[in-house]
Order: C-alpha cells, then structure tokens, then sequence
C-alpha cells in the first residue's frame, strides 16, 4: 500500500521504509524555531536538562516577532533571555527588531524551510511550511528544547484526510477563503491531530502565497499538519532561495485517506469567518451591514507583498471611513521595503491607515491595535476566538485581505466589488 507526502517523510526522518497511522516515532529535524514567547520557556527546559550546546546552530531559528518592538517591561524582559541565548550558542539564524519579520512569513521567505523538510516550532502555525511539500507542525516549548539538544522529536503518526477543491477560483478568492470554507465545513476540530491534504485544479492554480495561508489555518481545524504537493510553483519559489538541498516528495496514487472531501469552487464567494470561531464562515455577502471600528491587514496568514497589493488596488484614491481605523502591518522587512518601492505605502497613507514594522502585534492582542469593549475588527488574520484581540466583549471577522480593505472603506464589512464596481 502506499503512502502520502506526509507518511513519506516521516518515514524517511525516522530511518523506516514505511510509517502507517497511529505508530508512534521519533524523527530527525531538518529545521526549528521559537518565538519572544515560546522561547524563552524553551531556554529554561534546556538549561534545567544541563545541555551544553544545540544540535545544529544553522538548523535553529529564533525570531523576536510577538511583542516586538518591545511593548512592555515584560516583553523586553522575555526577549532578552532569547538575545542572551542566540549569542552564547551563535546561533546562526537570530532575527531581531530592524531584521525580523513574522517568522512564518520570515523563514519561507529566505529559504530556511524546504520541500521534503521535518520541521517544529514553538508556535502552532509552524504548519504553514506545509505549502512547501514539507512535514511541518507547532510543539510546546518543552519539546522545543528537546529538538535544539537532540536534533530530533517524537510523533504519532497522523491519519489522512484529502481535500480536493475542483474548479477555477472567481476574482477576488483565494486561498483564505478557502481554507474558511473547509473549516466552515468540517468545523475547528474537523481534522483533530490528522493530515489536511490539498488537491485538485483550484489548489495547482494557486500562487504561493494563498498556499502559506492555507496551510497555516490547518491548526483551526485541529489538524496536526496541512500539505500540498510541490510542483512547479512551489520549484519557481523555493529554487532562487534554498540554502540547501532539498526533495520533491509526492503522494502514492494508492495512499490511504480517512476520508476525502470533494467541492467545486467555481461559484465560491470571499468568506468572511463570524465570531468567535474560524468555523463560522459565511459567503461576504451575508455579512452586510456589520459595522467596523478597524480594519487589520497583515499577519503570518495574509500579511504578505500579495495581499497588500489586494488592499492598496482597492484603497488607492479612496479614504477610510472616518470611524474606522486601518492598521497595515508588512509580514517582512523585504515586504516592507517592496511595498514601499512599489508605492503601496504611500497608496495606504494617503487612505488614512497606520502603518507598522513587522510585528505579530494585534493578532494575538499583543499590541499595535487592542479592541475596546463592544468594539468590532475585520482581520486578515487566523484566529477570532474570545478576546483574542482585546476585550473579551468585542468581536473578530476574519477575511481576505480585500474584504478588509473594501470593509475599512466603507465601514462596514463588505464585498470587494461594491468598491471597485
């Protein structure tokens, strides 16, 4: 019998010629990484171990993206434990304030996480690098610290579940939307501790960066890891970056799925997620009249060159309305410094929105963008759980990032075509 990508990998990583569902082993690690709050609980673990050094200084990532710049005592506090870390073991890829950006965005971006890779990370969206054909999942700390002495990490292995989305996606979808509308369907925990594997014509279509959204929106549905295939998309991205060798792996045509899901997209609207959970998506146009006080654009899901392209096409020569405030946050420094080259930055000034330094920031209700009680948001991020973005009294509507610029435009959300028409 054959096996899927994932099976494939993580049979390869733990020196076997097959893995099947449910066996439980342990792994090597190509790749890991740690936050400014994942981290440091990490450091503690490894020095109550006695370790003495890590596994592979270049095969670590440290990236201070949470509470930075630093928003309090705290935080500072929290950021220098990982700083003292980085420079007592050199650890070669320690990103900080001015080179930072949101690490799932980061590492994909410079080529640090590849197809075939076994990956962990400290933070539960670590499965975005599933978009680029590699085993990638979210840890606790503890384990975290296990991987940077041992280079390894145990696992169960996951069942699978395949998700084939047939059609050609309308202007305006993509993949936020879609991977909304899987949630939507199957509910947050649809795939508890299983492999979401994505397929079918909608998916090869998709450009890259709706890939890494996808994939980094499995953890809402419970899954252990979202994957798609590498083809020549995924080739196009990763060959000009890659800092080492890497591997095509792909799916057997007689893998075994728990179950498959099966949709044509065709006709699928921009979804807009209701609160308080990312499985409660309705086509946008059930979402009118939902007045906003902000808009948030950015964050590991759609804070990328791609999305803020979607949002200045549709801000450039209007204003935000004058209730709303707009917070635009570039995923990277190099997304940053594109926007800027291209003029985004300006478009979004000119509009009246706010514009931040890389930081994860408002997402987790960490700063740069904290909700007041009875307070509504339209956010391009992943998550719109109870007071996970301030008070636990107001609300979060995940979208596009379209949906938000056309929301901020007009006050209330909306679809991008009542705008743009």
């Amino acid at each position: 019998m054959g096996m899927t990508i994932t099976e494939k990998i993580l049979a390869a990583h733990s020196g076997r010629s097959e893995v099947k569902p449910g066996q439980l082993i342990n792994a090597r690690i190509d790749f890991c990484l740690g936050n400014d709050i994942t981290a440091p609980i990490s450091i503690e673990e490894y020095e109550k171990a006695g370790a003495t050094g890590v596994f592979d200084k270049s095969r670590i990532a440290l990236v201070l993206d949470h509470f930075t710049p630093n928003k309090d005592i705290k935080s500072a506090q929290q950021c220098a434990s990982v700083r003292r870390f980085a420079r007592k073991h050199d650890i070669t890829h320690f990103y900080d304030v001015g080179e930072m950006g949101i690490e799932h965005a980061l590492l994909p971006e410079l080529g640090l996480v590849l197809p075939g890779d076994c990956i962990v990370g400290a933070d539960s969206h670590t499965c975005t690098y599933g978009a680029l054909g590699a085993f990638a999942t979210g840890v606790g700390s503890t384990d975290l610290a296990a991987a940077m002495i041992t280079g390894e990490a145990w696992f169960k292995v996951p069942e699978q579940m395949k998700f084939v989305f047939n059609g050609h996606l309308k202007k305006w979808v993509g993949g936020k939307d879609l991977i909304l509308y899987t949630i939507g369907r199957i509910g947050v925990d649809g795939a508890l501790y299983r492999t979401m594997n994505f397929t079918g014509p909608a998916i090869s279509s998709l450009p890259m960066d709706d890939r890494l959204a996808m994939c980094n929106m499995a953890i809402e549905a419970g899954a252990k890891n979202g994957i798609i295939e590498p083809d020549k998309i995924t080739e196009a991205y990763i060959k000009p970056r890659a800092k080492r060798d890497y591997e095509m792996v792909k799916s057997d045509p007689d893998a075994l799925y728990i179950s498959t899901y099966e949709w044509d997209v065709s006709d699928l609207e921009p979804q807009v997620a209701f609160p308080h959970l990312p499985s409660h998506a309705r086509p946008v146009s059930e979402a009118k009249e939902i007045r906003i006080d902000q808009a948030y654009i950015g964050s590991c899901t759609n804070g990328r060159l791609s999305d803020l392209e979607q949002a200045a096409g549709i801000l450039k020569g209007r204003k935000v309305a004058k209730h709303v405030r707009c917070i635009v946050i570039p995923a990277t420094q190099d997304v940053y410094r594109q926007a800027m080259k291209k003029g985004l930055l300006e478009i979004f000034l000119d509009a009246g929105c706010a514009i931040s330094t890389p930081t994860c920031g408002p997402c987790l209700g960490g700063h740069m963008g904290i909700l007041a009680e009875g307070e509504r948001c339209i956010a391009t991020s992943n998550r719109n759980f109870v007071g996970r973005m301030g008070h636990v009294k107001s609300e979060v509507y995940l979208s596009n990032a379209a949906v938000a610029a056309a929301s901020a435009v007009t006050g209330s959300i909306t679809h991008p075509e009542e705008v743009t028409r």
